[in-house]
């Protein structure tokens, strides 16, 4: 039981690393094709910049006509970005996958949105202990 719980803290925790905030500074060209069992597929790749110290660069993409339709990502775009990776084997080789599931557009989770106000909140009042004649002494 132990182990399932450290299993399903770990899964949680993956989620929630599992995305990137920045802005898009490329949009690669669409593709397409047919897949063996005659169905048509469409994919589009982007590249994210994070607004870090040292900024990262990441390539994922959208699967589908519908899914790329309803992101609609354009370069500059600031956007958070939720995604799965996967790996596949090709020719002795092996690829990462990176595959948005989720876009939100906006600023980074850290910042306020603009449609929230700002709350002000009452300035605590703060006790002069200067006059103490133990500095060492703890005022609680």
């Amino acid at each position: 039981m132990l182990f399932e719980q450290k299993l399903t803290t770990f899964a949680k925790y993956l989620k929630s690393i599992m995305e990137i905030t920045g802005k898009i500074i490329a949009v690669l060209p669409e593709r397409g094709g047919t897949s063996k069992t005659g169905n048509e597929w469409k994919m589009q790749e982007y590249v994210i910049e994070t607004h870090e110290q040292y900024p990262k660069k990441v390539c994922f993409n959208v699967f589908g006509a519908d899914k790329i339709a309803q992101f609609n990502i354009q370069a500059g775009d600031e956007l958070t970005v939720s995604f799965d990776i996967n790996a596949r084997e090709y020719n002795g080789r092996w690829y990462n996958d990176i595959r948005a599931w989720r876009v939100e557009r906006g600023t980074a989770p850290a910042e306020a949105p603009a449609n929230i106000p700002a709350i002000d909140a009452p300035k605590a009042k703060m006790e002069d202990f200067s006059n103490d004649n133990n500095p060492d002494d703890l005022p609680f």
